[in-house]
């Protein structure tokens, strides 16, 4: 398994974890719709969060896949 720092001294790279990143972008994107339109119901948004959790589960193993 190859180190996650590809990079040492005083600036250290690492790479870019995709499922935290999307899974935190589809979060707060559904918390601001919660906030502009609060008529939305939940009962539609709750698939479309799943939908979203497992797009960027797929992401991540496809990046996963392709960095081995």
């Amino acid at each position: 398994m190859r180190p996650e720092v590809e990079r040492t001294g005083p600036g250290r790279w690492h790479r870019t974890d995709w499922m935290a990143l999307l899974s935190g972008m589809l979060f707060v994107g559904t918390g601001i719709m919660f906030i502009v339109d609060p008529t939305v119901e939940p009962l539609i948004m709750i698939p479309i969060l799943l939908g979203g959790l497992g797009f960027a589960g797929l992401i991540a193993i496809l990046t996963r896949a392709i960095r081995r």
